[in-house]
């Protein structure tokens, strides 16, 4: 049995910390399968390279893992998106966890539901309390930032860390996850307050996230998309968007 490396160790702990919170349950194929495989589209691989897992439940819209692993080109990544429904404020929550040969990087972040720049109170009742996890992150040594499109940064949150690591370092990173999902959790679990919801309606906040979501997964925003498309074909990478931008 092959060992499981740090990236994907990282992505099964969050997964099933949200899982067991939440009570969700997984949607299965036709086959009583991942929801989706993936196959290599690529010379240098050949076969099932990843796949796609959806699970339901509890307060969350769904929740979507994608798992790729290429070892012919050092690519061992694992993608977990899980999502609150889309007339709720409380953010999305992500993290990307990456091996790329000697080297790993990860994603990590609450996504706004409500323009920060506009929203005093929601900023400080749904970011604030991380913000000395984020700059204890980010002075962690080994940890570089990744260099990200400003489109990108925009549509995310300023609390978000994104960043090269040394394996030393990405060994260290769990607390800085769990600090993250510990505060999701915790607000996912009471909601946000109606202070920090004045003048929000839900319509608003669907037709926000809807936006949104396909700004984040846009192929001219994340030119990663274009890779994923080339490794696992244009159909299955077109699914996978739809599945992660699709708010119903």
């Amino acid at each position: 049995m092959s060992a499981v490396s740090l990236p994907d160790a990282l992505a099964r702990k969050t997964r099933d910390r949200v899982i067991e919170a939440f009570g969700l349950t997984e949607v299965h194929a036709d086959d009583n399968g991942p929801y989706l495989t993936l196959e290599s589209h690529v010379p240098m691989a050949q076969g099932k390279v990843g796949e796609v897992r959806v699970y339901e439940g509890g307060p969350l819209q769904k929740m979507v893992t994608c798992a790729l692993v290429v070892p012919q080109i050092g690519l061992d990544s694992h993608m977990l998106f899980a999502f609150t429904p889309s007339e709720s404020a409380v953010p999305h929550f992500t993290l990307d966890s990456v091996g790329a040969g000697e080297h790993c990087a990860f994603h990590l972040d609450l996504v706004p539901r409500l323009d920060l720049g506009a929203n005093l109170a929601y900023m400080d009742e749904a970011y604030t309390p991380l913000t000395e996890t984020c700059k204890a992150a980010r002075a962690m040594e080994g940890l570089s930032p990744a260099q990200l499109d400003i489109r990108q940064l925009a549509v995310m949150s300023p609390w978000m860390l994104v960043h090269r690591a040394t394996q030393d370092a990405f060994a260290k990173i769990d607390d800085t996850v769990n600090a993250y999902l510990d505060h999701w959790f915790s607000l996912v679990q009471k909601g946000i307050s109606d202070e920090a919801l004045e003048a929000v309606d839900s319509a608003a906040l669907a037709e926000r996230d809807c936006r949104n979501r396909a700004i984040i997964f846009d192929p001219e925003v994340d030119k990663v998309w274009n890779q994923i498309g080339g490794l696992i074909g244009s159909e299955s990478s077109e699914a996978l968007r739809a599945l992660l931008k699709n708010n119903g």
